[in-house]
């Protein structure tokens, strides 16, 4: 870490003593994870909490961490549970579930090294894909009445999937710029056990309706996924949230 982190780090604590405060990194080597390091770097601080819920994980990464050892004891520590256990996840989770909520210091402090033996790698997608889609149902699709999933391919289907009965309930449409997909008219959830099975319609994204789940990547459309939410005039955290 850079001389100055620790300074500059405690003295935005004692305005924010309830947050858990980050930084920006220097990825080593240079390049590496690229989406991933513009991503953790660029956020907005209303975006660090509204994009908790996508799969990079922790908005403030936890080489990054800096909070008050009252607030570490608060949150309830860190999960033990060893090899394959995304514990940063669990207490970044546990941590918006009290109240709390992350916060960056806007420059780079720290160089974040990259290798391939990294306990990371050892947490399984499924793992954090149960635990991101449990934490999203019960932040944020338990307080709506219906939603619309912005993506009628293989990650908004799997979505759909996953959710409660009674989530599932509450979709009222797949939307998707693909003409292929939209031409479809609807998904039919072959798996399910109810009778008859039941069916979403698949609309193009400006005719459908928010609020909206994002089932689609960051940074991976060259623009156009952002630019379709623009020109909606939607605003995130409100009228929609980021899960890819």
């Amino acid at each position: 870490m850079f001389p100055q982190r620790v300074r500059l780090q405690y003295e935005t604590s004692l305005c924010n003593a309830t947050c858990l405060i980050g930084c920006r990194v220097q990825r080593l080597p240079e390049g590496s994870t690229e989406r991933y390091t513009r991503w953790i770097n660029s956020l907005t601080q209303d975006q660090l909490i509204t994009q908790a819920y996508t799969s990079h994980g922790p908005t403030v990464v936890m080489p990054t961490w800096f909070c008050s050892r009252k607030l570490f004891l608060k949150v309830g520590l860190f999960d033990e549970g060893g090899k394959g256990v995304p514990e940063d996840l669990l207490f970044f989770y546990q941590l918006l579930r009290q109240g709390s909520r992350p916060f960056r210091v806007d420059q780079g402090l720290l160089v974040y090294r990259y290798h391939e033996r990294a306990a990371t790698h050892s947490v399984t997608e499924e793992t954090i894909w149960k635990l991101r889609v449990d934490f999203l149902q019960e932040r944020v699709l338990s307080q709506w009445e219906n939603f619309t999933i912005w993506n009628a391919g293989k990650q908004g289907r799997k979505l759909y999937r996953c959710l409660s009965l009674t989530n599932q309930k509450k979709v009222k449409a797949f939307c998707d710029v693909d003409e292929n997909k939209i031409q479809k008219s609807f998904y039919t959830y072959e798996e399910s056990k109810q009778r008859p099975k039941p069916t979403v319609p698949i609309l193009h994204y400006k005719e459908a309706t928010g609020p909206f789940i994002i089932c689609v990547k960051l940074d991976m459309t060259g623009g156009v996924l952002e630019e379709n939410l623009n020109s909606l005039q939607l605003k995130e955290g409100t009228d929609y949230f980021h899960f890819n």
